[in-house]
């Protein structure tokens, strides 16, 4: 297996390659292996009804940075992640045009799994940023040149995925 880089390298090589974030206005800021934040603002294509956001953009938002905190801390064992389940719960409505910050933190490592812990707040200027959605998720950890990730650290075909 080729040595990979290190944990910034791999998290640009990552942006690059995330499609969804980049197409629901999601930007991600590594904290640390184990530890992702995603932000993003609620567009008008994000609305189930007016004014209100849809559940599912909520949901993707929380898979995010769940699994992007799973992610940096696989990559610093050479490996990749995939979802194999996860939950969460609403606790409020968000609006058009609200502020999301999303924590992903991993709290347990295993040799097949790890399993991440996410809060999906909106922020409040001024004020506590409140709690809109918490969750929980399992992944499964495999290595890297299972998915041939390493070829995109070497050359410009980044953006040609499979």
């Amino acid at each position: 297996m080729l040595p990979l880089p290190d944990l910034a390298a791999m998290v640009a090589v990552y942006n690059q390659i995330n499609r969804y974030g980049h197409a629901n206005g999601m930007a991600l800021d590594v904290v640390g292996p184990g530890q992702a934040d995603y932000r993003m603002r609620v567009r008008p294509e994000h609305l189930s009804s007016p004014n209100t956001c849809h559940g599912g953009v909520l949901a993707g938002l929380m898979d995010a940075a769940l699994g992007a905190a799973a992610l940096t801390l696989a990559f610093t064992t050479q490996e990749l992640v995939s979802t194999v389940e996860f939950k969460m719960n609403y606790l409020y409505p968000v609006h058009l045009h609200d502020e999301l910050r999303a924590e992903g933190r991993v709290e347990h490592t295993g040799q097949r799994l790890l399993v991440s812990s996410c809060v999906v707040y909106r922020v409040v200027a001024g004020g506590p940023d409140v709690a809109v959605a918490r969750g929980l998720g399992t992944f499964n950890r495999y290595p890297a040149d299972k998915r041939d990730f390493a070829h995109l650290l070497r050359g410009p075909q980044s953006d040609q995925i499979r």
